[in-house]
C-alpha cells in the first residue's frame, strides 16, 4: 500500500485543557503556599486527579504557583556571654599618634550561597 505502519494505529487523545488541573492547583496553592510539585500531586491524587510530575510542574511554573520558601531565622549576635563589653562609641579623647584608636564595623550580607 506504500504507507508507514504508524499510520494505521489510532493516536492516544491527548487532553490539550489543563484549566481544570490549574484551577485545581490555584486552589491548592493558596491554602498551603509552601507545597511543592510533590505536595501538590498528592493532593490532586486525593482528589481523584492522576496527573503526572511533569505536567504538574510545567503548569506550576507557568501559571506561577512556585512554593515560597521558608526564611531561617539566623541570629548573628551572641549577647549572652562572660566575656568584657566594649563601649560603642570612642573615648572623648583626640588621638595624637598611629596605633590609638582603632574602629571597626561588622556588617552581615546574606548571599545565594549562604551567609557572609
Amino acid at each position: 500500500m506504500g504507507l508507514a505502519r504508524s499510520t494505521f494505529y489510532e493516536n492516544p487523545a491527548q487532553s490539550g485543557n489543563d484549566t481544570a488541573i490549574v484551577g485545581s492547583m490555584a486552589a491548592i496553592c493558596k491554602e498551603f503556599e509552601h507545597y511543592g510539585w510533590r505536595r501538590v500531586r498528592a493532593a490532586l491524587r486525593q482528589q481523584g486527579l492522576i496527573v503526572n510530575h511533569k505536567n504538574i510542574r510545567r503548569l506550576m511554573r507557568e501559571h506561577d504557583l512556585q512554593p515560597k520558601t521558608r526564611r531561617r531565622f539566623i541570629a548573628t549576635t551572641d549577647s549572652n556571654h562572660d566575656h568584657p563589653i566594649f563601649p560603642i562609641s570612642p573615648p572623648k579623647v583626640l588621638p595624637d599618634g598611629p596605633d590609638q584608636l582603632w574602629v571597626a564595623d561588622i556588617t552581615y550580607v546574606v548571599v545565594i550561597g549562604g551567609f557572609v
